[in-house]
């Protein structure tokens, strides 16, 4: 009987679904504690990053659940006169950006999230940013990056230019040498790590 081989994007997505299965129960052992200490120590890192201190513009992420928090950098970067944008979610899974106005102008959003409660300003707002910071759930040393698998991020990045700094935020035990990607995955060019700082993906 000849052998049936699945198609290889289905191979594929069989990875990556295996892989955050895996990144996800680690994260699930993690407590609130030690989470908020990862969060404490990515904010400083990314405030002491000289393209972040000359950054007009940030985009940013408010974490939930399991997700290094990101509520103190937030605030910090507004706090110090960074204009910060924070996505909303769209219906057709794409991102659109409002402005953060201080700690009590989130809203909840649809899937859990929390959005900013300021009118939207289009898709195109991400242009403007001077730098991107993106939630994922491991990066690959090339700086290719795995997220929750609605692909936002990587129609986000796509519009990205070339010369803008875009941060993953990930735990220490999330940067892997390899992760599985198609064409239409996207790359981040730098990696932030509670225990280790920032470093330069190589592609």
């Amino acid at each position: 009987m000849p052998r049936v081989t699945e198609p290889p994007g289905r191979q594929l997505a069989a990875a990556k679904a295996e892989l955050r299965r895996r990144l996800l129960a680690g994260r699930a052992r993690l407590g609130p504690d030690q989470r908020a200490a990862a969060g404490r120590a990515l904010r400083d890192a990314v405030l002491a990053l000289p393209q972040v201190q000359m950054a007009g513009t940030v985009a940013a992420y408010a974490s939930v659940g399991t997700e290094p928090d990101t509520r103190g950098l937030i605030f910090a970067l507004w706090k110090r006169g960074s204009y910060v944008l924070l996505p909303v979610l769209r219906a057709d899974a794409d991102l659109d950006w409002a402005s953060y106005e201080g700690p009590d102008s989130f809203r909840p959003g649809p899937r859990g999230l929390l959005e900013p409660s300021e009118p939207p300003r289009g898709r195109a707002a991400i242009t403007s940013a001077d730098i991107v910071l993106v939630p994922a759930l491991a990066v690959a040393r090339d700086g290719m990056r795995l997220g929750r698998g609605g692909g936002s991020y990587d129609r986000v990045l796509a519009r990205v230019g070339a010369g803008i700094p875009t941060i993953a935020l990930v735990y220490d035990d999330e940067l892997l040498d390899t992760i599985p990607a198609g064409p239409h995955d996207q790359r981040v060019r730098l990696i932030a790590r509670p225990g280790t700082g920032i470093i330069s993906a190589r592609p």
